[in-house]
């Protein structure tokens, strides 16, 4: 038997496997090694051999007494694509102990919100390593000291200096009996791979068989991870060899360039299976609801204040609780608390998409920032300087009916109001990343930390306000022309079809140009028909997050699909959309029916609204004022249109919308015998 020396590969605080935030590492599966809490950012070979493995976030060395040690720079680093490291090395080179292999940024993977926990683990402990005793008094090392001593058996040494590679036909085998085990090929959306681990996002993950998984010979573990909704199968070193063999048999091509290799392609979904259109559509509204998920707490406290302050404010409709007067300094302050995460949204959401995008979130939060900033919506809005009344620019002309309200370096653009938006930033969110990732690629490390964020900004900021901004426009007012349309040529026909369609606008934002159709209606005759139908929308999407309240077993679920409601009655439906319904996407169109029943009702009986305020807490609009012409029972037909709204959205959801299986939330899945059939590593 042989000692070697084990040097710590970053500076900072050594603690046990046992402690790591993840049951793959915690448990051992991997094999055993040790763990720290980094300090430093320079990264140092643990011991000295041939460099096996190579990610973006990890590397693997095999000594010549063929003991394998790996390197593993935090917890789902793997999601950066390598963007807070710097390697000085690469598969096939040989190190020595303590040479600088490369470095890290550690405030980019905190600002990702991922842990910094690094381990080193010896993944052919099974075969090779005889005993690990870590050297008492190492809690806190520096870079490169010498932190554990491993005993290694007598085996036959390696000689090969190239890392060892499968044939291909070797792990077909292992590949045919994975993709069954995770419920066959129609079961995969797509499969990725890090440095140990085959990442498989599953359709539906619950069909999994996790036992016959992990006794398959040539597989380590499985684990699943809720957060990032992964089926995890852990292989080791050998895991390019079997995401081969995997991507081949399930039909798809791969990009696995050694020097890239922690951006490989997503394998394609089953040949012909799915349109084309509802594959891409379905990605849009994953990625929205998945930049939304982390701020619908945020917006739905935002809609319940807001509808307790109309409450507690509308004398005239509930003189007993009435309290707040709506011109004091109270109401205004209480309604800005209520309605700021509404009015920002481009910043909220913008890091938050950032994020989920692998983009800068804090480059993309500032976009958004100057998209709802004064003095760029001011530009075309009245406002005041210096005490002086300030008219927007003249319009320099139009495009395809498009007002040119603005320009930019000498280009006539449109600026569109951003307040309330999400689609816009979301977009600038996916730019960010191949603009960030070039710049970052071509320019000298020196300049990199200003200019990268300089000109991505600038960049992004620019195509966002030159393309999207009017492209967003245009689609608008030509929903806005066929809408108005609608209401001329038959109201009951338009009922119908805005009230089943209108909140798939709201999505994208496309809604905005028919508000100021609705504005135009009231200033001319004092009430809306449109607004009416509109109304209706927003109480079946409540509905739809009330059904799901009602069917599922999920407490989570529950609370938020509760919150959902309630904000939506308040007339804020962003948490129910973005929150439940469309993240389970029946929910939101059978919710839709509903909407369709309100506006058809509503359009039957020529129902009219008489004020801005919707949903059921809007129901003081549908009281026919003194002096306005309208039917003596108004308020009578928006009661029955609510009732029956609500009811058939309720009973969509509920019997054909929703059910828990719908979630995917499963138990994480544990390994039962961490070295069972493990690969020697």
């Amino acid at each position: 038997m042989a000692d070697t020396k084990i040097l710590a590969p970053l500076a900072g605080h050594v603690i046990s496997l046992a402690d790591v935030a993840d049951p793959v590492f915690s448990k051992k599966t991997m094999g055993d090694g040790f763990a720290l809490q980094p300090t430093g950012h320079d990264i140092v070979a643990p011991v000295s051999g041939v460099v096996i493995a190579m990610q973006g976030h990890a590397f693997g060395v095999r000594r010549s007494d063929g003991l394998e040690v790996l390197t593993h720079v935090g917890l789902e680093t793997v999601s950066l694509d390598g963007k807070p490291f710097e390697w000085r090395i690469k598969e096939g080179d040989q190190v020595k102990a303590g040479d600088h292999v490369g470095d890290v940024d550690l405030a980019e993977i905190k600002a990702a919100h991922l842990d910094t926990t690094t381990m080193v683990v010896f993944t052919n402990t099974a075969d090779v390593l005889d005993k690990l005793t870590l050297i008492s008094g190492k809690e806190n090392v520096s870079a490169g000291e010498t932190v554990a001593d491993a005993t290694v058996k007598t085996i036959t040494p390696v000689t090969s200096s190239a890392p060892a590679k499968g044939n291909g036909t070797k792990y077909e085998p292992l590949a045919a009996d994975i993709i069954q085990g995770v419920g066959g090929a129609q079961n995969v959306d797509k499969v990725i791979h890090c440095i140990t681990r085959l990442r498989f996002y599953l359709k539906d993950h619950t069909v999994a068989d996790d036992h016959k998984i992990e006794s398959l010979n040539g597989v380590a573990g499985v684990n699943y991870a809720d957060s990032l909704g992964q089926y995890q199968v852990v292989i080791g070193p050998a895991v390019t060899d079997v995401y081969d063999e995997v991507v081949a048999q399930l039909g798809s091509s791969v990009v696995d360039d050694a020097a890239t290799a922690d951006a490989v392609a997503a394998t394609k979904q089953e040949k012909g299976s799915k349109n084309p259109l509802v594959h891409a559509f379905q990605a849009i509204i994953g990625t929205i609801t998945g930049s939304m998920m982390p701020i619908i707490g945020l917006l739905a406290a935002g809609g319940m204040l807001n509808g307790f302050l109309s409450l507690f404010s509308n004398k005239a409709s509930f003189p007993a609780i009435y309290f707040i007067d709506p011109a004091s300094s109270t109401f205004t302050i209480l309604q800005s608390m209520a309605m700021a995460p509404f009015y920002f949204l481009p910043i909220l959401v913008g890091f938050s998409a950032a994020q989920q995008l692998k983009s800068d979130p804090f480059v993309v939060a500032a976009i958004g920032a100057f998209l709802v900033k004064p003095d760029f919506i001011n530009l075309t809005t009245a406002h005041v300087v210096d005490g002086k009344v300030v008219q927007p620019a003249q319009a320099l002309g139009s495009l395809f009916g498009v007002s040119l309200n603005s320009s930019f370096f000498g280009l006539p653009i449109n600026i569109p109001s951003y307040a309330y938006s999400i689609f816009p930033i979301i977009f600038a969110a996916w730019l960010a990343r191949p603009v960030g990732n070039w710049l970052k690629k071509h320019l000298p490390l020196v300049l990199r930390s200003i200019f990268q964020p300089l000109l991505t900004l600038l960049i992004v900021g620019s195509v966002v306000v030159v393309v999207v901004g009017p492209a967003i426009t245009l689609v608008s007012q030509g929903i806005s022309t066929i809408v108005n349309w609608l209401l001329h040529l038959n109201y009951p026909l338009s009922g119908l079809i805005i009230g089943g369609l209108y909140q798939a606008l709201v999505i994208f934002g496309l809604h905005w140009m028919v508000v100021p159709l609705i504005a135009n209606e009231i200033a001319q005759t004092g009430h809306s028909t449109l607004n009416a139908i509109v109304n209706f929308t927003m109480i079946a999407q409540g509905a739809g997050a009330l059904a799901v309240w009602a069917k599922t077993k999920i407490p989570s679920l529950k609370g938020l699909a509760g919150a959902g409601f309630l904000s939506a009655m308040a007339g804020i439906t962003e948490p129910a959309m973005y929150g439940i319904n469309l993240k389970y996407g029946r929910v939101f169109w059978m919710a839709n029916i509903g909407g369709a029943v309100g506006g058809l009702i509503a359009g039957l009986f020529n129902l009219n609204m008489y004020g801005f305020t919707g949903s059921l807490i809007g129901f003081p609009s549908f009281a026919v004022p003194k002096g306005q012409t309208g039917a003596d029972n108004n308020m009578l037909i928006f009661w029955v249109a609510s009732i029956a709204t609500i009811a058939v959205s309720f009973a969509m959801v509920y019997f054909f919308g929703f059910k828990d299986s719908d979630t995917g939330q499963v138990k994480t899945v544990e390994k039962k015998n961490a070295f069972k059939d493990a690969v020697a590593k």
